[in-house]
């Protein structure tokens, strides 16, 4: 049976960690056109993880000349995603045994990412599981904020219900622009305030929603 909710995925720090092959991606480029920049750790990436990559950007390097860091980290930007087709990012354990868990349950599964074009299907491709998805919005193809997206893709898909799992405060904030509960992903990379629900791995997922949902009905 078809739920009338919408589970609303946040990626990087709740469906996978790609700091790794970012990083490397990054520095690939770094070498090529700015071989005066440090190198990048995984742990640089973790720190701006959730951002645009026009706010990765200023937060790297604050003081490069505008015009040259838009160029450099334009080609951060795509190359990263080219780059992670063929060194996917590490899954968090248990995240397929729970998108079909979720999907036998009846709900419909979505992606809403800060992230450049191109980003979310790198992940539906690299990892193999674009079929537990039904649809997904990314930053740099709307242009809108993420609370704006999530709303988009409810709206598109029919859905007036929803909740969104995602890890950090920006992720809470765009839930509670877009008036839907807000799950934490506190495994990831940040931390949040008033989450409605907490999960410490993914697969305490499915009972989460399911108290929430018994809770809705007392």
């Amino acid at each position: 049976m078809k739920r009338d909710l919408m589970v609303m995925f946040d990626l990087d720090g709740t469906l996978w960690d790609s700091a790794q092959p970012v990083a490397e991606s990054w520095n690939e480029v770094f070498r090529r056109r700015a071989p005066e920049l440090p190198q990048l750790t995984a742990e640089d990436v973790h720190r701006v993880m959730g951002m645009t990559m026009k706010e990765i950007s200023l937060k790297l390097q604050p003081d490069m000349e505008a015009e040259r860091r838009d160029s450099v980290f334009d080609e951060c930007c795509r190359y990263e995603v080219e780059y992670l087709y063929s060194h996917p990012g590490e899954l968090y354990p248990g995240l397929e045994e729970t998108l079909q868990a979720l999907r036998e349950e009846g709900y419909t599964l979505s992606i809403v990412s800060n992230c450049q074009r191109g980003y979310v299907e790198a992940f539906l491709r690299g990892s193999g599981l674009g079929a537990y998805f039904a649809d997904y919005e990314e930053w740099e193809r709307t242009g809108r904020p993420k609370g704006e997206n999530i709303r988009l893709v409810m709206e598109r898909n029919g859905f007036e219900r929803a909740v969104y799992v995602g890890d950090t405060g920006k992720d809470e904030e765009a839930a509670r622009v877009a008036g839907i509960p807000f799950i934490h992903a506190a495994y990831g990379f940040g931390k949040t305030e008033r989450p409605e629900a907490v999960i410490r791995e993914i697969r305490e997922l499915p009972g989460v929603l399911r108290g929430m949902d018994n809770k809705k009905h007392d």
